[in-house]
């Protein structure tokens, strides 16, 4: 069971006026650095007056309260849970499984347990236990919390080593299905755009005109619903964090679902009935699924290719689409 965090509540008072928030609410507290505080500002802990406070440099205002939440910290070594797994492959030295949507893969603040890295443990044992770090054994990529599909775990050194340098050379093939808003023009085409954290956001990222990395995106249409929606097939050329998320939102065409970059209710969504309509805006988290994944076994050499069909949750959205 994941404890609670321990929460700090602090009104400023007029001497405080002007001085960094992060600064101020370190020198408040007592017990934390100001790069710790700056750090849990950044993904979400904070608040001022009840309002998410996610800038460190922001100036302290008088008179507001001001609220810090610390998370318990994360164990080194993960428990193992009984937690049920769908295992597309097995063999000594590397685990491929199709994720499902709303399984964190690892542990990490807000999510201490629970997590893939328990359910591995748990089935793997002794086997997974410290391959490639004690907090995250045999994780090699990750996918996002409510993004379902395939994914590779190591069960060795030596596969995580290989598997990791696959993954960092993008010397593997991975396919993935996102419902997007609106029909993209051209049906098929390459998105590209340095992905870096947005500049006033900090808990999302965006495409960027400095400091981001470089990010190429190939999609093409599998089906389309009128003008409204459409039914993508994208491979990645790199590997960024919420890269398609970013990337489809960055040209009009966001992931339905989405909960980070959908923002408003997309124009493409007044061509469709409103059944339609409002079971799409209705989709509880962000339509993308990895579905295929292909890499040389890490240790045989031997071609392997994995794929996962759609999960119920998306295939009955689609089922259902009127246009």
């Amino acid at each position: 069971m994941a404890e609670t965090p321990t929460i700090h509540d602090i009104e400023a008072r007029p001497e405080h006026a002007g001085q960094r928030v992060d600064r101020f609410l370190a020198d408040a507290i007592g017990s934390l650095s100001r790069s710790r505080v700056k750090s849990l500002m950044e993904t979400g802990w904070a608040s001022r007056d009840g309002l998410p406070l996610t800038e460190p440099a922001e100036a302290v205002r008088p008179g507001s309260r001001y609220q810090l939440k610390v998370p318990p910290p994360i164990p080194a070594r993960p428990e193992a849970q009984e937690i049920p797994l769908e295992i597309l492959f097995e063999d000594r030295h590397l685990i491929v499984v199709n994720k499902p949507a709303g399984l964190v893969v690892h542990p990490a603040p807000g999510n201490a347990d629970g997590t893939l890295v328990n359910a591995l443990l748990a089935h793997a044992g002794e086997e997974l236990s410290g391959i490639g770090g004690e907090a995250r054994p045999g994780i090699v990529h990750r996918l996002d919390k409510d993004t379902s599909g395939v994914m590779v775990v190591a069960k060795t050194e030596r596969a995580h080593h290989v598997l990791s340098e696959a993954f960092a050379t993008r010397d593997l093939s991975r396919e993935y299905l996102a419902l997007c808003w609106g029909l993209p023009a051209p049906a098929e085409g390459d998105i590209e755009g340095a992905i870096g954290r947005h500049p006033t956001d900090r808990k999302r990222m965006a495409v960027v005109t400095k400091g981001g990395k470089h990010a190429l995106t190939h999609y093409r249409t599998e089906r389309a619903f009128g003008t409204g929606a459409a039914l993508l097939r994208l491979k990645l050329a790199t590997g960024r964090t919420h890269q398609i998320r970013v990337h489809l939102a960055h040209i009009n065409h966001p992931v339905v679902g989405d909960p980070v970059y959908l923002r408003r209710i997309p124009a493409a969504a007044s061509s469709l009935p409103k059944a339609t309509r409002d079971a799409l805006l209705a989709f509880p988290r962000q339509a993308l699924h990895a579905a295929t994944l292909g890499f040389r076994h890490p240790v045989t050499g031997e071609a392997l290719a994995f794929s996962a069909k759609l999960p119920e949750d998306m295939q009955m959205l689609l089922d259902g689409i009127v246009v």
